[in-house]
């Protein structure tokens, strides 16, 4: 009777499978958890924890532009999946299903000068500052150029579509130009490069 069902348990969050260092791809295939496609898919996980960060902080502060930060961190889920499909071992199911497209580099780049128009021009290297959601979105910046230095070994290899290393490269160009948008809108004043004295 329903009155004597057991409770439904709620799966584990563990699952041993990786004790022995190795993990599986989208496609099944086994490889060691410091293959680069790993490593690429943790840079691009630490990338999304970072800007979730950062959009705590200027959700804090009222920005606009929180929505597109929540965007961005779908769009890197679908990075993460087109990463965790190698090409080499990929059957075409696979492919059209964790396939990336050029649309959202396209939309990355309205973003970027949308803001840009409504900056002061650079007159200095600004060093990452200009209050807490400035800093952090630096910050999202640095690890996103990590996370491009990952993918591009496995673009160049064939194993991820180009247009994966195209939407990091313009996202981190994104973050910078947010960063700043975000310092000017707070009042925040960015610190610049000093060159010590000799």
């Amino acid at each position: 009777s329903p009155e004597r069902a057991a409770p439904e348990r709620a799966p584990r969050i563990y699952t041993r499978t990786g004790d022995a260092g190795f993990s599986s791809t989208f496609t099944g295939e086994r490889r060691p958890k410091g293959d680069r496609i790993f490593e690429a898919l943790g840079a691009t996980d630490e990338l999304s924890s970072a800007i979730g960060l950062a959009g705590e902080f200027s959700s804090e502060k009222g920005h606009t532009f929180v929505d597109q930060l929540h965007k961005v961190q779908c769009m890197l889920q679908d990075v993460g999946s087109n990463l965790a499909t190698p090409l080499s071992s990929a059957r075409e199911a696979h492919r059209k299903r964790t396939s990336f497209s050029e649309k959202p580099v396209l939309e990355l780049e309205q973003w970027i000068d949308s803001y840009s128009e409504q900056l002061p021009p650079l007159r200095a290297f600004i060093l990452p500052s200009g209050g807490r959601s400035s800093a952090a979105l630096h910050f999202s910046r640095a690890v996103c150029r990590r996370a491009e230095r990952c993918v591009v070994p496995l673009v160049q290899a064939g194993e991820a579509d180009p247009n994966v290393a195209k939407y990091l490269n313009r996202l981190s160009d994104y973050l910078f130009v947010l960063a700043r948008y975000a310092a000017m809108k707070e009042g925040k004043e960015e610190k610049i490069y000093i060159k010590p004295e000799p």
